[in-house]
């Protein structure tokens, strides 16, 4: 059944889905999807929930991530992928978009974009990715009001605190920073950018409740399983901009064929076939929605 139609089941709200996928007792593991197409490929695959990576999306509009998108775009793609998978989503919120009557705006926006949870980071704008040098923090009450703030605005959405204090302040800071977080409502706790194992330990034992790490390539975290994430005592782990690498890197090794070489029949291979790709999106579900279509029938590839 398509969106069109409701994905054929009335559910609980986003918040509330994704909560029952935090309380199983295994970890939850949650892909990036830089659009609709990528959240569908996700859910294929198996995933329950996905996350929506304001560095993921802001490259894709061709922007660097230092809070220059608005939370129109975001909310765009959070709807684009929302609508095409009908999973929980958690959304990278950045700073709140604002202060405190910025952030209520925001979490109204993402709960009526599909979003499932958002979080809220204490840097100051411009931000910069977690995993850069330099950051710049507000101060903890600023951020802990934040966290508050979201909270009274929000009907189902989870609310995750993110702290970048670890670069900054020392370990000890980023754990001060997430137990005021705590205090002030948030859901969920998430460290960003923690460089050792021994780091999310201490984290992990002295801060209370569900914490979510972020596995991103290219950074300052070593490279850690699911499995090893959930024996650190962590309830989430994200991989937040992997789909959106693995696609340019796709895209690259297409232009170069294509520009020496004159055609891109050589990676056929490495295509989804028109067939496949019509399974992926419920092509055929669409088209029986309206009688007045024939039902397309995919052509022969030549040479077969």
């Amino acid at each position: 059944m398509t969106w069109l139609e409701g994905n054929g089941r009335d559910t609980p709200p986003a918040g509330e889905r994704l909560q029952a996928l935090i309380d199983r007792p295994e970890i939850l593991g949650v892909p990036g999807a830089h659009n609709g197409l990528a959240g569908m490929l996700a859910k294929e695959a198996g995933f329950e929930a996905l996350y929506i990576s304001g560095g993921a999306v802001t490259a894709t509009l061709g922007l660097p991530d230092l809070g220059v998108m608005t939370i129109e775009e975001l909310c765009f793609i959070t709807r684009q992928v929302s609508r095409s998978t009908d999973l929980p989503l958690i959304v990278d919120g950045d700073t709140g978009y604002g202060e405190v009557l910025n952030v209520m705006r925001t979490v109204k926006e993402l709960e009526h974009a599909g979003a499932g949870a958002v979080h809220i980071e204490d840097q100051v704008v411009a931000k910069k990715c977690g995993h850069l040098n330099d950051k710049r923090l507000i101060p903890p009450e600023d951020a802990a009001a934040k966290i508050s703030a979201a909270v009274k605005g929000r009907s189902h959405l989870r609310i995750i605190a993110r702290t970048d204090a670890a670069a900054v302040e020392g370990l000890e800071g980023a754990i001060a920073r997430a137990n005021l977080y705590k205090e002030a409502g948030a859901d969920v706790v998430f460290p960003d950018a923690l460089p050792s194992e021994v780091d999310f330990r201490t984290f992990a034992d002295s801060v209370p409740g569900p914490k979510m790490a972020n596995m991103t390539e290219f950074g300052r975290t070593p490279y850690f399983t699911a499995e090893q994430f959930q024996d650190m005592g962590y309830d989430i782990v994200i991989w937040p901009a992997t789909s959106m690498r693995v696609a340019a890197g796709a895209m690259q090794e297409l232009y170069a064929h294509i520009r020496d070489h004159g055609g891109a029949e050589a990676l056929i291979d490495k295509m989804p076939s028109r067939a496949e790709l019509y399974e992926t999106i419920g092509y055929y579900d669409y088209e029986a929605l309206d009688e007045g279509i024939a039902k397309s029938v995919v052509p022969e590839t030549p040479g077969e």
